[in-house]
């Protein structure tokens, strides 16, 4: 019974020089190494940039090859100090920047929400005696995993090799040395036991070891990887080493390749307060309510998802210091008991109080009774940019062109059409693209009724409509970041390419290119746009001079389209807009090769040196 002779702690003994030999067929041919990396890379579509944990490295050869390949941000961890040794060895030879230790799996010595990735390759999964020590290493890395982190496992395919294994073999490991193996299931056939007896020519036996793997099914690492509280669990294939000694390839003979997401909140961290930094209090929507605007009317994967990436930027400035607010059923209590303690709110809650888009402007209104300086524009700018039609009159009263337009009333049963087909029907009440489809382009009276009749039935929408000629030209965004006319910057025009939308449908950048992933609509993308010399000059300037006459402050952007004939008008102009990783602002300071955690850091910028100035007046 080979059961009986395996040790418990079999793993901290068997991993040495030995190893390195008998499995030197797959573990030291860097071909071999080479061709997982790039089976890796393709499921998991990596950055360079992202920081990687190799667990349960052995030697490093994984490690080792990612750096060959300028992956920056890489750790190894191994039991075995012989192993790790050499891992160090290699990278110094190779001058390649991985930071290798020694440490236990089931106890990662890493700080919580530190990795993009976290690997256990080679069939390193399932050495301890009981699934509890299993569940503990998954449960480390999903500690130690940030929100919407990825795990990778290759292990053996349990249910074939427990139908294929071979119970003895031997081969040469090399000119002096062989190894005799004799293989068994455990009582309960959920291991398989192995008795490696290792030869040497001249001086006998050398070693003779006992070690048992646990056998996963695809249904047993579901299951483990679920309790971890991992999501998104994926069988990406199977994979076989192609050795060249081609004889007994053990545990390798059939691996599995599975992986899977953690989908968690950033872990919160109790913080004090700090005088030498700036204290800001980061104001969020609540996930706990529902939103109106969503088609699923809750906080879904993506907005999660969101946030995370909002929370791991500001991370990122070392100059501030962050607490989060997103209940606002306890929101005035905590500003409250905040206030004296930070220097100003980031007012980033563009889905309103309790989520109602109409009471935006309810977030600083507050703020401002509570005394507590904040980022973005204030209540009265919110209130006129969230009525179109009252920014259109106040741009046509400065002279800045507007398409044509009129106004359909609740209570209105008939109207006349000022100027010909095709028009825009959209509510003039809302942001978010709401109630904007590719229906509300309308090309006859019939269309144009049924797109009202929609806005009102399917959004159930009961205020007033606009009704605006449809511009055909361009459709153009601009970002402005500060506070004009002393210290701003103007970030690069951006256009909607329309190149992928089938020709039948209207070229709009609607509900559906926000909310709807299925619709061809989601395809559309933003470039940078391409105008003559003077017309993106009358752009700017009308924008600039829109933004002093709203207030608008510290960031906004202004959407506009060109008519058939190439020239400019207003359709909307946005405060406080979409702060999001992959939103119009962050597409168009990435165009200016500015770093999302840089145009947040530019946000908060403005905002510190807009606040300076005011207590200064004041004083």
């Amino acid at each position: 019974d080979l059961e009986e002779y395996v040790r418990p702690d079999w793993w901290s003994r068997i991993f040495n020089y030995l190893y390195l030999r008998t499995d030197a067929d797959i573990i030291n041919d860097l071909n071999i190494t080479s061709h997982e990396i790039d089976l890796f890379l393709e499921i998991l579509n990596l950055s360079p940039d992202d920081k990687i944990l190799d667990l349960c490295c052995g030697q490093g050869r994984h490690s080792l090859e990612l750096a060959r390949r300028n992956f920056k941000n890489i750790e190894g961890l191994d039991r075995s100090h012989y192993l790790i040794q050499k891992a160090k060895t290699t990278a110094r030879k190779e001058d390649l920047n991985i930071r290798f230790r020694e440490g236990d799996a089931r106890k990662i010595p890493s700080s919580t929400d530190s990795f993009d990735l976290v690997m256990i390759l080679g069939n390193s999964f399932g050495y301890f005696e009981t699934t509890q020590d299993d569940l503990r290493v998954l449960k480390e890395v999903f500690r130690v995993l940030k929100p919407w982190g990825k795990i990778l496992i290759e292990v053996t395919d349990g249910d074939y090799l427990r139908n294929n294994f071979q119970a003895r073999s031997w081969e040469w490991m090399d000119k002096k040395h062989f190894v005799c193996r004799e293989r068994s299931l455990s009582l309960d056939k959920q291991r398989l036991i192995s008795r490696e007896v290792i030869t040497h020519t001249e001086k006998g036996v050398i070693a003779d070891q006992f070690y048992a793997e646990r056998l996963y099914s695809k249904e047993n690492l579901t299951r483990i990887l679920e309790t971890a509280g991992f999501s998104n669990i994926t069988f990406q294939g199977q994979i076989s080493p192609d050795s060249k000694r081609n004889q007994d390839l053990g545990m390798m003979e059939k691996c599995l390749i599975v992986t899977a997401v953690e989908k968690k909140l950033w872990t919160p961290v109790k913080i004090k307060l700090k005088k030498e930094t700036k204290n800001v209090a980061v104001i969020l929507g609540d996930p706990n309510k529902p939103d109106l605007l969503k088609p699923s009317t809750v906080f879904d994967d993506d907005d999660f998802y969101t946030i995370d990436q909002l929370k791991a930027g500001l991370r990122e400035l070392k100059d501030f210091q962050f607490v989060y607010l997103n209940s606002h059923d306890t929101l005035i209590q905590e500003l409250t008991k905040l206030k004296g303690n930070i220097d100003f709110a980031f007012n980033l809650c563009d889905e309103g109080y309790n989520n109602d888009a109409q009471k935006e402007l309810h977030i600083p209104s507050l703020l401002e009774m509570l005394s507590i300086s904040y980022t973005g524009s204030g209540p009265q700018c919110l209130a006129y940019c969230y009525d179109k039609s009252l920014v259109r009159g106040i741009a046509r009263e400065m002279g800045i062109p507007v398409p044509e337009a009129f106004f359909v009333k609740p209570e209105d049963i008939t109207f006349g059409l000022p100027f010909n087909f095709p028009v825009m029907v959209k509510p003039n009440f809302g942001d978010s693209s709401f109630g904007i489809t590719q229906r509300s382009v309308a090309n006859s009276f019939e269309e144009l009724v049924n797109a009202i009749s929609e806005i009102r039935e399917k959004f159930g929408y009961e205020k007033p409509i606009l009704v605006e000629e449809f511009l055909t030209g361009k459709d153009l965004s601009v970002g402005i970041i500060g506070n004009p006319p002393e210290s701003y910057t103007v970030l690069p025009l951006i256009m909607t390419d329309y190149s992928s939308l089938p020709e039948n449908l209207p070229k709009i950048c609607g509900y559906e290119s926000k909310w709807l992933p299925d619709t061809p609509y989601w395809n559309i993308k933003s470039i940078p746009a391409n105008l003559p010399e003077n017309v993106e000059k009358f752009i700017i300037e009308c924008c600039l001079k829109l933004s002093e006459r709203l207030e608008c402050r510290d960031y906004c952007r202004f959407d506009w389209r060109l008519d058939a004939n190439g020239n400019p008008k207003l359709l909307e102009v946005n405060p406080n807009p979409g702060w999001c990783w992959d939103g119009h602002l962050a597409k168009m300071a990435e165009i200016a090769n500015i770093p999302y955690i840089e145009m947040l850091k530019t946000i908060l910028q403005a905002t510190e040196q807009r606040i300076g100035k005011t207590n200064t007046n004041h004083n």
